[in-house]
């Protein structure tokens, strides 16, 4: 007896130790890719006619400057990896990541003043801050601004919450809806509603409930959650659509895997702050595990999942297994689900690894991606190194891996 009791132990012990070494491996692929990030950020601008370093000041056609990185621009992606560095802050108890969100958001703030005089009409797509300046869509905001709430949880800054202030009301009363609330957008066809903007606007919403204890905001974050559910959701395979089209009601052609991805971990942020006693908060749990359960059913052999997730003959893409592995680990390390759906996000994790490499760099990330009535256009949209719209997502989806070993 005493011996099977030891030997017992020794598992343990074992285990334990294996535990904390996958802790640590974690730990360094996500310190190693979010440190590249802070590397490679410039903060200049460029003349596109030529390529050169510019002084915006020192220009008269404002039409044809940029912001030479992808990381300090005002877009839904560096929301996300601004999320992201609050998060790791908070798990490594070290405010060096949210002292760098604190930067980009205040260069933007800084900048954008001088842009804004010297706007007129230019695609706001191709226009320094042209999202900040111009808000007329969830893309334009929701995103950006769920990470300026972090922040201004660490910074209070006045100018931060103007601007908090003035996202909320253009989402609550302004935003473009169907005639039930569902938050639509008005391309590629009339009232179309995206996947994608599930995670524009309920990660913002629910924050928002949180720093000024307004249920409103709360209520209009579940019920889009449940809207974008009854329009979206395949109940066959509890897969979502990529869009549903109000002049036709009907849904698009693809189960595309980033915007599962999306909608995922918009519930994911949603749970993170709605009050652990309101009365729809295990109708949330429920959704969320219907979904996990749903893309459970779709992964591959080699722990990630498919560009689009019910044809195994697309290719295996990373930015849509980082959000999975992020919303069905953070689900189980706060307790919302089950331990044992654990095991898909570490064979998701184990898959996701082979995309990266010593220097950080993540191989395997679809590209930006409109919305196309045709399959052909999914399949073969390109996946590239480092793509941005994978990175905060990846940056997540390690945070909880090194907590769950």
């Amino acid at each position: 007896m005493k011996n099977i009791l030891f030997i017992l132990f020794l598992m343990q012990v074992s285990l334990f130790l294996t535990g904390q070494e996958n802790s640590k491996k974690n730990k360094e692929i996500t310190l190693k890719i979010s440190g590249k990030i802070v590397k490679d950020t410039t903060f200049r601008f460029i003349n596109i006619e030529n390529g050169k370093m510019v002084d915006p000041q020192k220009m008269n056609d404002f039409k044809d400057i940029r912001i030479e990185n992808p990381y300090n621009t005002w877009n839904y992606w560096n929301g996300v990896i601004h999320i992201a560095f609050n998060r790791l802050s908070e798990e490594l108890k070290d405010n060096s990541y949210r002292d760098i969100s604190v930067g980009r958001y205040n260069f933007a703030f800084q900048k954008s003043e001088m842009f804004e005089k010297n706007y007129h009409g230019f695609n706001k797509w191709n226009y320094p801050f042209g999202q900040y300046l111009v808000t007329q869509e969830l893309d334009d905001c929701g995103a950006m601004t769920a990470g300026l709430v972090d922040i201004y949880q660490y910074k209070k800054n006045p100018q931060y919450y103007k601007y908090m202030i003035k996202v909320a009301d253009f989402m609550m009363n302004k935003n473009p809806r169907l005639k039930d609330g569902t938050f639509a957008r008005p391309g590629p066809k009339n009232q179309t509603i995206w996947a994608d903007d599930l995670y524009m606007s309920v990660p913002f919403l629910a924050r928002m409930g949180h720093i000024t204890d307004d249920s409103k905001y709360y209520d209009e974050a579940i019920k889009q959650v449940e809207k974008y559910a009854e329009y979206l959701m395949n109940p066959a395979t509890n897969l979502y659509y990529h869009c549903w089209y109000s002049e036709s009601e009907m849904n698009g052609a693809a189960t595309w895997g980033r915007c599962n991805g999306w909608i995922m971990m918009a519930q994911v942020e949603l749970l993170n702050f709605l009050p652990s006693d309101h009365p729809k908060r295990d109708r949330m749990v429920k959704l969320l595990l219907k979904q996990i359960v749903g893309v459970s059913r779709y992964q591959s052999q080699q722990g990630m999942w498919y560009q689009l997730l019910d044809k195994p003959d697309s290719y295996l893409e990373t930015s849509a297994t980082a959000m999975f592995i992020y919303s069905i680990a953070r689900a189980v390390n706060q307790g919302w689900i089950d331990k044992s759906f654990l095991t898909i996000a570490e064979n998701g994790w184990k898959g996701l690894q082979e995309k990266i490499d010593q220097e950080g760099n993540v191989g395997g990330i679809c590209v930006g991606t409109s919305i196309e009535d045709n399959l052909v256009y999914y399949y073969n949209r390109p996946n590239e190194v480092n793509d941005i719209h994978g990175l905060g997502p990846i940056i997540l989806a390690g945070i909880e891996m090194m907590k769950s070993e």
